[in-house]
């Protein structure tokens, strides 16, 4: 238990994280078309699908179950969900909006008017609670129709298509949400362009130009969006959303320090200077030079990009990464879709994530002494195997401790004079893992009775962990 009590700010925008493609299900349901998330199949398999080169975007029943399909049914039980959320004290819940709800095949020029309804009507239940949305209006569910036919982010048309997107719903929703980000996690399209830049890299290819094409295009969407939203809610606030890994030098060897800065620039900060500061950094022209990367930038691009940077940056923690120039016999780490050598000073997951709470107040420290943004972290949390016991409880004591230590984490940095908006706790109500595809890897405080193979009754409970959190949140992060 800490020893110290930490003063987060009296507005602290504390709640919980999720994606639509993660939790609604309902994937044929209310006209909705089929999403990149719909066409992944589940099982620790999924993993090298992301990376490796040659997915066809096809659904194969025979082969393959698809957990997203019916997820946790949140599409019928988010009354429910949102219930239950208040009861913790939720003063934010981050959802996204599924693309494909709103525009079927996403080259439409009339939305969906069903998956337009059904979202007033998850808003209006977040209000009735007193609980303020925090929407992500692009996170791993590009219609599958713009991966097919229009090649994804390479296309410079479905910067159109996104535009039309993002208005829509910042019209039609502008009266009901504060707090808006662009792309999730957008880096992560530099390790599994098929969730975040909408292809996969065929064998014969290059996959330089075509992965700093797409980025250039979200770029450029990014700020569309981003104009939108200020002229259409001017009182709004709208961020970007990395996923954030500290890389720290596997020793003092400059060889090895270098490299780790090298990393790092290219993951954490490339993708954020872009949005936050307007411009490319400098690093990226000898990135670009080295590795025959010739951008086509349209008249009007790079001024559109300077003048409509983001309001804050939202970003996920779950692991800090150390690097080592030569790799060789050394043991490897997992990670959240990335990887590095065993840092043998941290302990890990069950699915092998380093956890390093420390690095989280690196992090803030990092990005806060960068861009001089608010920061918000809109994800963090423990995928880790649950037990139910006979008398239907869960003691997920592994749970509380690894947030709690991050939450001090936190703390520290606020002293540290880091501006920190709010902390939302990943898959706040289980949900199916992005990464796996599996039901089994929970990170909720709201255990769902549902298991990787589908089975179960869908029926809610708490854990541990929940009145834990409840009481966090109800202290303002005095009792952790």
């Amino acid at each position: 238990m800490p020893t110290k009590t930490y003063q987060f700010p009296e507005n602290f925008l504390w709640g919980g994280a999720t994606a639509a493609n993660q939790i609604e299900g309902g994937f044929h349901e209310g006209n909705k078309g089929l999403n990149i998330a719909d066409v992944l199949p589940g099982g620790k398999g999924r993993l090298n699908i992301l990376k490796e080169p040659g997915f066809n975007f096809e659904v194969n029943t025979e082969k393959y179950t698809y957990p997203n399909h019916e997820a946790i049914d949140f599409y019928h039980r988010y009354k429910e969900d949102i219930a239950l959320f208040a009861e913790m004290g939720f003063k934010v819940f981050r959802m996204s909006i599924a693309w494909t709800r709103i525009f079927p095949n996403g080259d439409e020029t009339v939305p969906n008017e069903e998956g337009l309804a059904f979202y007033d009507r998850v808003l209006d239940e977040l209000h009735k609670h007193n609980i303020e949305p925090v929407v992500t209006i692009s996170h791993y569910e590009m219609p599958v129709n713009l991966v097919k036919n229009y090649g994804g982010w390479r296309s410079r048309e479905v910067v159109t298509f996104f535009e039309r997107y993002a208005k829509t719903i910042l019209e039609r929703y502008q009266n009901k949400v504060k707090y808006w980000m662009t792309f999730n996690e957008i880096n992560s399209g530099l390790i599994m362009p098929i969730m975040g830049l909408g292809f996969s890299i065929q064998k014969e290819e290059d996959k330089y130009t075509p992965t700093f094409q797409a980025f250039h295009h979200q770029f450029v969407a990014s700020s569309l969006a981003v104009k939108a939203c200020h002229e259409i809610i001017p009182d709004a606030q709208i961020g970007c959303m990395i996923l954030y890994a500290p890389v720290y030098p596997y020793d003092a060897n400059p060889e090895n320090v270098m490299h780790a800065l090298e990393e790092e620039r290219l993951f954490n900060y490339y993708c954020a200077d872009v949005q936050v500061r307007g411009e490319y950094p400098a690093f990226m022209t000898r990135y670009f030079k080295e590795h025959n990367i010739e951008l086509d930038i349209k008249e009007g691009d790079l001024e559109l990009m300077k003048e409509h940077t983001v309001d804050y940056i939202g970003f996920s923690y779950y692991m800090s990464r150390t690097e080592k120039m030569q790799k060789a016999g050394e043991e490897q780490a997992d990670g959240n879709i990335m990887s590095g050598v065993r840092n043998p000073f941290l302990k890990a997951s069950d699915w092998g994530w380093e956890i390093d709470p420390t690095g989280l107040r690196i992090a803030l420290n990092q990005l806060y002494d960068r861009y001089r943004v608010p920061l918000f972290v809109v994800e963090n949390g423990l995928g880790a195997k649950d037990v139910v016991e006979e008398d239907g409880s869960i003691h997920d004591d592994y749970r509380i401790e690894y947030l709690r230590d991050h939450i001090v984490a936190m703390g520290e940095a606020i002293e540290d004079g880091v501006d920190l908006m709010g902390y939302t706790a990943w898959g706040c109500i289980d949900l199916v893992s992005a990464s796996t595809g599996e039901m089994s890897k929970r990170y909720g405080f709201i255990y769902v009775d549902k298991e990787d193979g589908g089975s179960g009754t869908l029926e809610r409970s708490k854990k541990k962990s929940f009145f834990w959190y409840q009481n966090v949140i109800n202290t303002n992060g005095k009792e952790l």
